[in-house]
């Protein structure tokens, strides 16, 4: 399966011959083509990211999450297996679990009507099935196995679980394809995992913007002026950025370990020089994995990033609430066998990320700016991606918008305009 879809006319028609070089603003704009963006990416044949294995050890257990607008519950069957189903009744629409997270014991009771359900969303009763003195209640044909809740297809990967609505999706694997699970699993290699922290914040702009965002390290570079000063990310540092055959996927890669004093910022301001850190484990990561990697951001289509800045892990899901807005939710992750000192430095080094990190602070800020500078735009005004030439390519440098390219080449497929690489 290739994902192509009939064209749409309103999405077609505001793509321009230059292709992904030129992306309307539209597109972040328009509720007819973000209806389409949840039919056909959200609710079609992706993989969407629901949680890690670890939020929900013991059987019962359950967490809430959304695919596109879609909330849906991951849970821990008495077998010790997952499932994925929608938090709606199958009778009234209600929804079944308020909690963020809990534990449902060996069913799922919706607190309306009392509809029951099995951890896999099969129905087994409900109140007056017969009705009462031989009155009301349901006609003896009702097929109870035909009105069970929504289930997903799930797989899970080293303690990080994916959902589909689309059942004939390909699996986990072949749809990351060999190069991403490679820096997948650079990651996520197998260790048992914990849970740092959480944090959520709603970002008003489209969700677009926020995968365009952690595609983008020529702003890292430049916007970042905590990276820039204590040379935590530099762009003329060791680096690559790695594309998928599919175009959606990406990974960018930094070592630190420019020689102090003959940095090259491109004449980006850097912070005053009486500016200085107090504490300084913030940017002396200590090295935890078979190279000296010290930043690695992973973008997974459509909407899951997987971040390693120093020793502070994190899975970023972006939640599209809307054209003009998106919630981002950041689960901070480390493994069971961390000794003492990392986690510790896990704990300090979330300072840098999150909704008031040091670095990331400047990303959510800018991204409102961006959405707010392109709303109501006259039809046919486009964003202009041409740092770094006009295809999507793996390259060893940062001074790029390739990955951006890449990730339309495979919205543009989705969507029904053009295949990948066009």
């Amino acid at each position: 399966m290739d994902g192509t879809q009939t064209p749409d006319k309103s999405e077609t028609d505001i793509w321009s011959e230059a292709g992904t070089t030129r992306v309307p603003f539209q597109v972040y704009q328009d509720a007819d083509i973000y209806a389409q963006e949840l039919k056909r990416i959200f609710y079609g044949s992706s993989w969407n990211y629901v949680g890690l294995e670890c939020e929900i050890p013991e059987p019962g257990d359950y967490r809430r999450n959304f695919i596109g607008e879609r909330e849906v519950l991951m849970i821990r069957k008495d077998d010790g297996g997952l499932s994925v189903v929608e938090n709606r009744c199958a009778h009234r629409g209600a929804q079944l679990c308020q909690a963020l997270s809990g534990n449902a014991g060996s069913a799922i009771m919706c607190p309306y009507h009392q509809w029951t359900y099995t951890l896999d969303g099969e129905l087994t009763g409900m109140p007056f099935k017969r009705g009462i003195n031989g009155k009301g209640g349901l006609n003896p044909d009702f097929d109870m196995k035909a009105h069970g809740l929504v289930t997903l297809r799930v797989e899970s990967l080293n303690g990080v679980v994916f959902a589909s609505f689309d059942h004939d999706v390909p699996e986990l694997k072949e749809y990351l394809g060999p190069d991403m699970v490679k820096y997948f699993t650079r990651i996520f290699n197998g260790r048992g995992l914990r849970v740092v922290g959480y944090e959520r914040q709603v970002i008003d702009c489209n969700w677009k913007l926020q995968m365009e965002n952690l595609k983008d390290p020529y702003h890292a570079g430049i916007l970042h002026l905590f990276l820039i000063s204590f040379g935590l990310f530099r762009l003329d540092q060791e680096s690559k950025c790695l594309v998928d055959d599919s175009k959606g996927h990406s990974v960018l890669m930094t070592a630190k370990g420019t020689e102090e004093g003959k940095e090259d910022t491109g004449g980006v301001r850097i912070a005053a020089p009486d500016f200085s850190l107090t504490d300084h484990e913030l940017i002396q990561p200590r090295l935890e994995f078979p190279d000296n990697v010290t930043l690695s951001i992973q973008t997974l289509f459509p909407s899951i990033i997987i971040q390693a800045q120093c020793n502070t892990l994190a899975t970023r899901q972006v939640i599209p609430k809307g054209p003009g807005s998106h919630e981002l939710v950041w689960t901070f992750f480390g493994f069971e066998d961390d000794d003492d000192e990392m986690k510790d430095l896990r704990l300090r080094q979330a300072n840098l990320m999150g909704s008031a990190g040091y670095v990331t602070l400047d990303d959510a800020e800018a991204l409102e700016f961006s959405q707010v500078g392109l709303s109501g735009s006259p039809a046919g005004e486009a964003a202009v991606l041409e740092i770094g030439g006009t295809d999507c390519e793996s390259n060893d440098h940062l001074v790029t918008e390739s990955l951006i390219r890449g990730f339309y080449m495979r919205y543009r497929d989705i969507m029904g305009h053009g295949k990948a690489g066009a």
